[in-house]
């Protein structure tokens, strides 16, 4: 594989591949409001406070809230069973997250939370983006099902750590 050729040639630097994904762009043309069988609800950062927990990791980020501007829920009944946020990670262009509770996932609530998120970006004058690991395909599968198209790939290198035994 391409990779393994730059990782070694990283390796005689003292680095190594650290993250590979693959960053998508809602296709406009094809993007467009969808339903699943919950409540849905856009949510502001004031209403972020009880947000920042394990199980809506990757729609928020405790340690740069400041960057999180907006989301969009899912409810069954009260309980919030599935989250998009997004980061303002640079002036015009909003980057999103999913989280879904297991128990509701494969219902149509990922793909619902992330069209209907891009559309509330958009509709802000932003631009939504998308980032999922090239291993994580279930991710790849929900920007597509989204109508996100591929745009741009990011390669990130870290220092190689020496281990014991090397």
């Amino acid at each position: 594989m391409k990779h393994q050729i730059l990782d070694k040639e990283l390796s005689n630097y003292g680095y190594q591949i650290r993250f590979m994904a693959q960053l998508y762009l809602p296709d406009v043309n094809l993007l467009n409001s969808k339903m699943c069988d919950y409540e849905l609800k856009v949510l502001e950062p004031k209403d972020f406070a009880n947000l920042y927990n394990p199980e809506w990791c990757y729609a928020l980020c405790e340690k740069l809230k400041e960057l999180d501007v907006l989301a969009v829920g899912a409810y069954d009944g009260e309980k919030l069973i599935g989250l998009s946020g997004c980061s303002a990670d640079c002036e015009n262009m909003w980057q999103i997250g999913i989280n879904v509770l297991p128990e509701y996932r494969k219902q149509g609530v990922a793909s619902t939370l992330t069209s209907n998120l891009a559309i509330e970006i958009l509709n802000r004058g932003k631009v939504p983006c998308y980032c999922a690991a090239w291993s994580n395909i279930k991710s790849v599968k929900n920007a597509i099902k989204s109508r996100f198209t591929p745009a741009w790939v990011q390669l990130s290198a870290e220092r190689k750590v020496a281990h014991a035994n090397e």
